[in-house]
């Protein structure tokens, strides 16, 4: 198993365009269905795979392009580090005072390395000043636990 960064950061009204953020459903609607509804399939299945927008389920990461991983490592520990790495180049940027706290972001990296040693997923999302917002996340692959049926990106 091995682990994979993902660094998105934007305004904040686009990370809520949540019809960009869900993947299609995995049949599409039978005939006769609404066109609104088949409009509504045709968007998701071009948009999301391409879409740069932290998916609402962390493991879907591994459903968009490859060239959105910022990292891969075979070690929990070193994913961790790279999750502490942006969390103190972001954090003087953090809009909430509290989330800035060292031992709270200590917390969070040693909590990610644990979930991670045991094959789950991390996803982390932070408020920045003005209206923007920072999503981290390291999602476990080949296979991952939540959906194991979906391809490394990178081919690893």
């Amino acid at each position: 198993m091995h682990h994979h960064a993902y660094l998105w950061t934007g305004p904040k009204a686009r990370f809520d365009q949540e019809s960009l953020r869900r993947p299609p459903h995995p049949e599409p609607p039978p005939p006769g269905s609404s066109p609104e509804l088949i409009q509504r399939y045709r968007t998701a299945a071009v948009e999301f795979p391409a879409s740069d927008l932290p998916p609402l389920e962390t493991a879907y990461w591994l459903a968009k392009p490859g060239s959105l991983v910022r990292g891969t490592w075979q070690d929990a520990k070193a994913a961790a580090a790279w999750l502490s790495d942006r969390l103190t180049e972001y954090a003087p940027r953090f809009a909430s005072e509290s989330q800035r706290s060292g031992t709270r972001l200590s917390t969070l990296v040693t909590s990610a390395a644990e979930r991670l040693e045991a094959g789950g997923d991390v996803s982390l999302g932070f408020y920045l000043e003005r209206p923007a917002y920072l999503s981290l996340a390291l999602v476990s692959c080949a296979p991952n636990h939540q959906l194991p049926t979906l391809p490394c990106p990178l081919g690893v």
